[in-house]
């Protein structure tokens, strides 16, 4: 009988650990990962996207392959990686980075082409509880701009998202109490300062650098060198090399762009 109650207990017991590893994940009001964190578990999550840009955020990762099969394999994952003072506001420069995947908690923007749905993500891996935002200094200007992801649902009253209506760029349009805040798995964007600055997105290659003023400052003197290594300017400003004819360079050992 003893025996009997013993392995009752232990089946009980497992059962119990197999339900637990099961997780849904809820992309409105949120799901606390902490009890989770760093259990490999049967994760489901529902995410409506739109048609165009969206912001996306998980617990977990998920890899280029999945990415394709999930949204079609002309998908597009791009990440904040930089952000620069403009005549009329900031530009905040995304970078292609789909080969990488989802990272777990990183903020990234998606670009979606197929019909506007709801997409099941269903599988074994590690939750990772946390929160990875991207902050940068703006180049030239001020200000920071950090990119966050919201775990639970929240108003994001003075923060910058991406509306329906404005995703065919990835518009960062302010957000003020008539709009819906932000639900659980999607991204904003907040300005050190507070104040309404129009914001505009770039989208950057794989490897590709926006400007000079990126790798090197306007006073600063540099070599420049052809994708070939073939050296084609010695001890130049930042000004100078925009006036270079177009092409990619090497800079500081970053790839420049001059258009």
């Amino acid at each position: 009988m003893k025996k009997f109650y013993l392995i009752a207990m232990m089946a009980l017991a497992t059962m119990s650990v197999n339900a637990q590893q099961k997780v849904i994940l809820s992309t409105y009001a949120g799901t606390p990962v902490e009890k989770f964190d760093g259990c490999e578990c049967n994760v489901t999550v529902n995410r409506y996207v739109f048609t165009g840009w969206n912001t996306i955020s998980l617990p977990f990762a998920v890899s280029e392959s999945e990415l394709n099969e999930l949204f079609g394999a002309d998908c597009r994952l791009e990440k904040l990686v930089g952000a620069e003072q403009e005549s009329n506001g900031i530009r905040l420069d995304f970078q292609d980075c789909k080969s990488a995947g989802i990272e777990a908690n990183v903020p990234y923007i998606l670009h979606y082409t197929g019909e506007a749905a709801n997409k099941k993500i269903s599988k074994l891996t590690t939750l990772t509880a946390g929160e990875a935002a991207l902050t940068y200094q703006v180049k030239g200007g001020n200000e920071t701009v950090t990119m966050a992801c919201a775990q639970t649902h929240i108003d994001g009253i003075g923060f910058y998202g991406v509306l329906a209506v404005d995703n065919a760029e990835a518009r960062f349009t302010p957000v003020d109490e008539t709009k819906s805040g932000f639900y659980a798995t999607r991204c904003y964007v907040k300005v050190s300062s507070g104040t309404d600055a129009l914001l505009r997105t770039n989208h950057l290659a794989a490897g590709e650098l926006s400007s000079i003023s990126a790798v090197a400052s306007s006073k600063e003197k540099v070599d420049v060198y052809t994708l070939s290594g073939v050296k084609v300017a010695t001890n130049v400003r930042a000004s100078e090399i925009n006036k270079m004819q177009p092409g990619v360079y090497v800079v500081n050992g970053q790839k420049v762009l001059v258009k």
